[in-house]
């Protein structure tokens, strides 16, 4: 029994690193559309962020990771949608490119100033006992925060004048106008919002991954397949993938390798994108958030 709880705690830890690594995305890709080849570097930023405060400034951990690198990167992406985003909407190529450049650029920047050597910072909680065997109080902590920060963010986009703002310009930013908001600053303020999301993301995964300026190469392909595979709700799309997602790599993951477990997972995806093109809220779940 102990151990079965063990393996549950693992799988709901694989579909919180999912949401984690994925709902900043789900924000400006499948809220905004557009396409952010930089948003594994936007994570890279948040990871390196939260060591720096932690490691040089010393502010407490749980602080850095919750609040110095979320509003680092957020502040960071609202700058990035003024000077670049903002005059490529409504061209989806060149918004690629950008980004991709974007990324590439951080990337070099990151690795002048941080060197190729993985930085870290030591799990904040010590581990859990479950009858004879342990597991890691962060893995505890990622479910639990995970769970909040998606309802955090339907409670922010569903009864707060900024949600219902973010929400009717990206339906039709013209109407939106004309009932008096600005769409330039609602899309300005929910690219932040996206970019601060992927930066907390990459600040909880820190302890976990370390910190590389390449390591956003890994978390950007499970991002878009998340985002694409859960479809146009934000949330529900989100969760709802991340579940089938993680719970397919991991159980894969336990009767093999983590490598399978990767491979099952994109064939997960491909098999999912082909029996419901338009994700799983396209078919499920139309009217969720």
């Amino acid at each position: 029994m102990d151990l079965l709880i063990i393996y549950a705690i693992e799988v709901l830890n694989a579909i919180a690193v999912l949401i984690v690594m994925s709902l900043g995305l789900a924000v400006v890709f499948g809220m905004m559309k557009i396409v952010n080849m930089a948003h594994g570097e936007f994570m890279m930023l948040g990871g390196y962020s939260a060591i720096l405060a932690t490691n040089h400034l010393g502010i407490p951990i749980w602080i850095a990771m919750l609040v110095v690198a979320p509003l680092v990167v957020g502040l960071f992406g609202i700058v990035i949608e003024r000077v670049i985003i903002r005059h490529l909407y409504g061209r989806m190529i060149d918004t690629m490119l950008a980004t991709w450049g974007l990324s590439l650029a951080l990337i070099g920047a990151a690795t002048m100033i941080f060197g190729n050597t993985t930085l870290g910072i030591s799990s904040p909680l010590s581990s859990v006992a479950v009858g004879r065997f342990s597991t890691s109080g962060y893995s505890l902590f990622m479910i639990a925060f995970s769970l909040c920060l998606l309802v955090a963010l339907w409670l922010l986009l569903r009864f707060t004048t900024l949600g219902l703002c973010a929400r009717a310009t990206m339906q039709n930013a013209r109407m939106a106008a004309a009932l008096g908001t600005n769409p330039g600053q609602i899309y300005s303020l929910t690219f932040g919002l996206g970019a601060a999301l992927s930066g907390l993301g990459g600040a909880l995964l820190a302890p976990i991954t370390g910190v590389i300026p390449t390591v956003g190469v890994s978390f950007i392909a499970k991002a878009f397949i998340t985002v694409i595979g859960g479809g146009s709700a934000i949330i529900a799309g989100t969760l709802s993938a991340s579940t089938l997602f993680g719970v397919i790599s991991q159980l894969v993951t336990y009767t093999s390798t983590p490598v399978f477990g990767a491979v099952a997972l994109l064939l997960t995806a491909i098999v999912l994108l082909r029996l419901l093109p338009q994700g799983i809220t396209g078919r499920f779940f139309r009217r969720s958030l």
